[in-house]
């Protein structure tokens, strides 16, 4: 009798193993052409979208303002006049010189004050923790005019220029970037092993030996995907960069802003230059997750050292 159950419970386990064709079938939620369906439906909604933006913007305003999916005529010189008349060679050196530093200064900053919320006891911690979650969820909108006020009264108490200037833009950016990434980063701190941390020290590493040899090479893809996220906000933003820049600071989002408003009231927009200034302005966002991809997947999972 025990040898009968032995057997069964060994054919058992066999038959759940990972990657076995049982727990395929257990673990698989849909059939496979209604898999197929969704998934085909899903990557067209992504795609058809872009795919008209790419259309458009080779094809002449009027073939545009018709409804013309495919052009009649094919032609690169939107591309080529959006240089001029959008002002998108400004602004995207400003978006990348402020997302860029928005990104690398609040990575860095990020998993060093994530290290201490993880590894120190200290009183005030969790409130600090709360707060980190809490500014989540303060809408942006509400923190324009403080902003603002904020910084005119630093140019009229201090004689600091801060509004229309890059730097300042950086700072808000930053300021609303550190506790997002500063969250990401104690989520993935808490994963890794304190083990390798005792060895270090061990061997004679001090705290900021630790973290520059040990935690910030196992930290990689917490702090690219902190550092992304943290680009994006400064590259999607139109709210705060409208009101905080000038002409020569505007970044590459509000240059494409004023652009589309411009044509408003007129005769026919011009659909060419405006799809094709959006296309040139997503393609920085794509290569950079092309780039770090592989980060990506380790980042998000928060999963750590295991």
């Amino acid at each position: 009798m025990s040898t009968a159950t032995t057997a069964v419970g060994r054919k058992s386990s066999e038959g759940f193993r990972p990657g076995s064709k049982r727990q395929h079938e257990v673990t698989k939620l849909l059939p496979g052409p209604m898999l197929a369906i969704i998934l085909t439906v899903l990557c067209a909604l992504v795609l058809i979208p872009v795919v008209y933006i790419f259309l458009a913007s080779v094809n002449s305003d009027i073939g545009v303002a018709r409804g013309e999916f495919f052009p009649s005529t094919f032609s690169l010189e939107n591309y080529s006049t959006i240089w001029s008349s959008v002002g998108l060679a400004t602004g995207l050196a400003n978006s990348v010189l402020v997302a860029g530093s928005t990104a690398v200064v609040s990575a860095l900053m990020s998993i060093a004050t994530a290290y201490v919320l993880v590894r120190y006891q200290f009183r005030g911690r969790l409130t600090i923790l709360r707060g980190l979650l809490g500014l989540q969820s303060v809408p942006g909108t509400l923190m324009v005019l403080p902003v603002f006020v904020l910084f005119s009264s630093a140019a009229s108490y201090l004689g600091i220029q801060v509004i229309g200037t890059q730097w300042g833009l950086f700072v808000t950016y930053l300021t609303f970037a550190m506790p997002f990434s500063t969250w990401v980063m104690v989520t993935y701190l808490r994963g890794l092993p304190r083990e390798l941390e005792e060895a270090a020290r061990i061997d004679g590493a001090s705290n900021l030996g630790v973290l520059v040899r040990i935690i910030l090479p196992l930290s990689w893809p917490g702090v690219v995907v902190s550092g992304i996220f943290a680009f994006l906000l400064g590259w999607n933003d139109v709210l705060f960069a409208s009101v905080m820049t000038r002409p020569e600071s505007q970044t590459a989002a509000v240059a494409l802003q004023i652009f589309g408003a411009s044509q408003e009231g007129g005769a026919i927009p011009f659909y060419g230059q405006m799809m094709a200034a959006s296309l040139v302005c997503a393609a920085p966002v794509v290569i950079l997750y092309l780039i770090f991809q592989r980060y990506l997947v380790g980042g998000l999972t928060a999963g750590g050292v295991k």
